[in-house]
């Protein structure tokens, strides 16, 4: 069976951090061209939002963040290009591993950067926008199993989702909206504003 990717293992060799994350983002106007050019352009992110990382190799070793954020890229890969089976093989492994569980079919956007993880749960129709920042023990579920079509949130571009924040049901988070940590949202949250309680309400813009 011939993989729908290249091996991510050839990213790490520079030590080099990137000078300004938010820079790179906005020069970042291409598409990636390959699945090790999203994985590289996270990697660079990672190592740009946290002052605590050294090198690629320690991000790429030590960070579960990133190592679920990797996993899922390739875990995703699998599920497009119709299999399925080792998708959900290789995200339950990485489950093990890192403590963040992704459903294969979850869409992500680009630079997405998941700090310490632990507790994670991101279910099968989530949509992440670009550069967004997820911190642990965050639920991005559905309020309603049985529902058809999109069942998970959509997460707008540079939006922030608190620790142990939930966030349940087909609703949409605009862009560069901030949820709060324990935050529980379940109606759409316009673009720009900070929600904080629960259930979830407007703080400030």
């Amino acid at each position: 069976m011939t993989l729908p990717f290249k091996s991510p293992f050839s990213l790490f060799s520079s030590t080099e951090k990137p000078m300004d994350f938010a820079a790179s983002a906005r020069n970042s106007t291409r598409a990636p061209s390959s699945l090790v050019q999203l994985i590289k352009e996270d990697l660079d992110a990672f190592l740009a939002y946290d002052p605590s990382t050294r090198s690629k190799l320690e991000t790429v070793l030590f960070s579960a963040g990133f190592r679920a954020v990797m996993g899922h890229r390739i875990e995703h890969a699998l599920w497009k290009s119709g299999h399925a089976f080792l998708a959900c093989m290789l995200a339950k492994r990485t489950r093990r591993v890192t403590g963040i569980e992704i459903h294969p079919a979850a869409q992500f956007g680009r630079r997405t950067i998941i700090d310490h993880g632990m507790g994670i749960v991101i279910g099968s129709t989530v949509i992440i926008g670009n550069d967004v920042l997820i911190y642990q023990g965050v639920t991005l579920g559905a309020s309603n199993p049985q529902q058809a079509g999109r069942r998970h949130p959509k997460l707008g571009n540079g939006v922030l989702v608190g620790a142990n924040a939930v966030v349940l049901g087909g609703i949409t988070v605009g862009d560069n909206a901030k949820i709060g940590a324990g935050a529980v949202v379940v109606k759409d949250v316009p673009a720009s504003l900070t929600v904080v309680g629960v259930p979830a309400h407007t703080w400030f813009t």
